[in-house]
């Protein structure tokens, strides 16, 4: 499976509590139980955004999941390469 970050325009997502987010999850995990072969790792919730990391097959099943769930795939891009700070050496 490829690597991708999704970047999703979600006006106020910085400021929800932590039971609306439970909420957002829990949509979010009932979409990619429809959808096999896509899985998600996690997201950073950052002002009006998130970045998500996805693995899956393709994009058409990352766009399937914003259909499904309700959240927008405004960016989808794929990860090529990681790097860190062992990558130095």
């Amino acid at each position: 499976m490829k690597r991708y970050v999704i970047e999703r325009d979600l006006p106020g997502v910085g400021g929800m509590s932590g039971e609306e987010l439970c909420g957002a999850s829990a949509k979010s995990n009932e979409a990619l139980e429809q959808i096999p072969g896509v899985q998600w790792e996690h997201s950073y919730v950052a002002g009006d955004k998130t970045f998500c990391i996805y693995l899956a097959e393709n994009e058409d099943a990352i766009q399937k999941h914003a259909e499904l769930s309700g959240f927008p795939a405004n960016v989808i891009t794929e990860v090529t390469t990681i790097i860190d700070p062992t990558t130095a050496g």
